[in-house]
């Protein structure tokens, strides 16, 4: 028999003997006539007991053993909870004979409550000196080892629940990302959004440049997808039916890549903002970031990938033509084909000789935009690139948009929205024709959205961002800052 068999074996007898003894091992509940408080908030209301101190108040703690030390005359519990760690004292003569007995029953790792002093250590320690004691609910798998942890990142992303567990950041991390999603949607609610619903599958993939996951709807016997964007063209005919200003933030789902920035499933907001363009959206999104930030990270600094990011400074406006120029020596309106191969080539850029020369041109970007820092946003797009976005009125070659530029990525997009529905359906009509000729990121000919365009919808600004922008403020991939990532299935 292995160690762990064993372990197990172990726990189930003092399973059956806390049974046995009329005591329940899994608990229906815990509640107490006093408050049960966290390890954090009893260790800051009672810091200023000296040492050897005692208070005559009592308190009530519950959370998992983490460790257990037995001296005879007197034990340790550490005892974790989602304010951190505290410790409990089991003293002979001082904590009653009953709760020494269940003391010896629990392991690492099971759920107990406790009622007892409050007191500070020899060492300084504010603990709980225990007058009352609760097995809640008993572990039958042992702990991984305090010290070594879960090593292998597929069995922390797998068993997530024991690498919050083991590590206090990664606990942390996801209560930082529940203040990042709820920052945002009080800041735009504050703004007078009004947050809204919309339809994940859709008959059609529209709203985004993407590879939609296609399903069959049973009851409708329909093919249908996966949403690609935060309900976009939904958003666009809410502000047709007179909502001037919405917002939601949900799932949506990509069938492509996934590396350090991308997934197929994660968590996006996208806001519209009738009788607004994209100077205001910039101006709206440069104010949200800032506080997002500051809620989050507690700064408005942070690194990512090497790159250093103050909030505070000045927001740079990146010309897309003139950058690409700059640094790569490329005039994107007068060359072709052949020019931009040969550059992506010499930058031993990988690529597809099929695309078509606007997608090359993108590649393009991509390699200068990884040498900015930001924060800044990128404005000045061609036309072709963005098939939603308004044409500038001093340039019909490109489009009103602009994206945030951070770490050398775009974490963020938005622009004054098409509202012409000739000129829509008229883009529209040229993306099928792409995704035809095989480009599988072009938008499909939406006819409904064009019909509801032409009962006219105000000029407005749209932006969207997902939570890459809060992997970024963590410095981490963006796999890890999913609670539980879709992994493959165990090999057995």
């Amino acid at each position: 028999m292995g160690r762990e068999e064993q372990i197990i074996e172990e726990r189930i007898k003092k399973i059956d003997e806390l049974r046995k003894s009329g005591i329940n091992p899994y608990a229906h509940k815990f509640s107490l006539e006093e408050k049960r408080n966290l390890s954090r908030d009893i260790k800051e209301k009672y810091s200023k007991l000296d040492k050897d101190e005692k208070s005559k108040s009592l308190e009530v703690v519950a959370g998992r053993v983490m460790t257990k030390r037995d001296f005879g005359k007197i034990s340790f519990v550490t005892l974790q909870d989602l304010g951190g760690n505290i410790q409990l004292v089991f003293q002979d003569k001082l904590t009653p004979e009953t709760a020494i007995e269940l003391f010896k029953k629990i392991d690492s790792g099971d759920i107990v409550g406790a009622k007892g002093n409050p007191m500070k250590t020899k060492t300084g320690e504010v603990s709980i000196l225990v007058k009352e004691f609760f097995i809640l609910t008993k572990s039958v798998l042992p702990l991984p080892d305090k010290h070594k942890g879960l090593k292998d990142e597929d069995e922390r992303l797998r068993k997530r629940y024991l690498d919050i567990i083991m590590d206090e950041n990664v606990k942390e991390l996801f209560i930082k990302k529940q203040i990042f999603w709820s920052t945002i949607r009080n800041f735009l609610i504050k703004k007078e959004f009004l947050e809204i619903e919309t339809p994940i599958l859709e008959s059609s993939a529209g709203g985004a440049a993407a590879t939609p996951f296609k399903t069959h709807h049973n009851a409708l016997d329909l093919d249908v997808y996966l949403r690609i964007s935060m309900g976009e063209l939904w958003q666009k005919k809410l502000l047709v039916a007179g909502y001037e200003k919405t917002f939601e933030i949900g799932r949506q789902f990509r069938n492509e890549g996934m590396d350090a920035e991308h997934l197929q499933d994660y968590s996006q907001m996208e806001f519209y903002w009738g009788y607004a363009n994209y100077e205001d959206g910039m101006k709206l999104v440069e104010e949200m970031y800032k506080l997002i930030a500051k809620e989050v990270l507690g700064t408005l600094k942070f690194e990512r990938g090497g790159h250093k990011i103050d909030l505070s400074k000045k927001w740079v406006q990146y010309d897309f033509e003139s950058l690409i120029k700059e640094k790569t020596g490329i005039d994107i309106y007068k060359v072709g084909k052949t020019e931009i191969s040969k550059k992506l080539k010499e930058l031993n850029l990988e690529f597809d000789s099929n695309l078509e020369k606007w997608r090359m041109v993108d590649l393009l970007w991509k390699f200068c935009r990884k040498q900015l820092s930001g924060p800044g946003f990128l404005v000045g797009q061609p036309i072709e690139l963005t098939p939603l976005a308004k044409r500038k009125e001093d340039d019909k070659r490109k489009v009103e948009q602009f994206q945030v530029i951070l770490a050398g990525s775009e974490v963020g997009n938005g622009y004054s929205e098409l509202n012409d529905p000739l000129d829509q359906e008229e883009r529209l009509i040229e993306q099928k024709k792409l995704g035809e000729k095989g480009d599988s990121e072009a938008m499909e000919h939406d006819t409904g959205f064009i019909e509801a365009l032409k009962y006219g919808m105000p000029p407005a600004c749209g932006f969207g961002v997902s939570e890459r922008l809060f992997s970024f403020l963590m410095n981490k991939p963006i796999r890890e800052c999913v609670i539980f990532p879709l992994m493959k299935p165990e090999k057995e």
